[in-house]
């Protein structure tokens, strides 16, 4: 049986440990999907603005030779992806390992046979660590 994986995030001003976390993905399944989380769905649950639009983002993770798929993603709610695309194994950084959403979620996934895999997550930098920086780094 084929390993479908799937990962869904902001990606956004793409870094170092958004591609440590999708190569690893890909290392755990056969084909892997990664959903790109709308400006609208990120603006909604982060309270604020990405810094790079949708469609480049998407973009930029399409061309990784690690991913085989992108979608456009504009809910957290897993269960209508596992519907449209069959996956068998949902990623998610093990900085969320302790999350109630995230353990809820890993709750509902089992109940229809998908493993939720928490993979490490890359120490010293994101992209709020990013932001920070060029903020810092603008005179005042």
């Amino acid at each position: 049986m084929q390993t479908i994986g799937y990962t869904a995030g902001t990606f956004d001003m793409f870094h170092i440990g958004h591609l440590n976390f999708l190569e690893n993905a890909k290392g755990r399944c056969d084909y892997l999907i990664v959903g790109v989380n709308t400006d609208e769905l990120v603006a909604e649950y982060k309270n604020r603005a990405v810094i790079v639009t949708l469609s480049e983002r998407m973009r930029i993770i399409l061309a990784l030779k690690c991913v085989d798929k992108v979608i456009e993603v504009n809910s957290l709610d897993k269960k209508p992806y596992l519907e449209k695309l069959g996956f068998n194994r949902l990623f998610i950084g093990s900085d969320w390992a302790e999350n109630e959403r995230w353990l809820s979620t890993k709750a509902e996934m089992a109940d229809f046979g998908v493993e939720t895999i928490f993979l490490p997550y890359t120490e010293n930098t994101s992209s709020t660590l990013l932001r920070k920086k060029l903020l810092d780094a603008l005179p005042l």
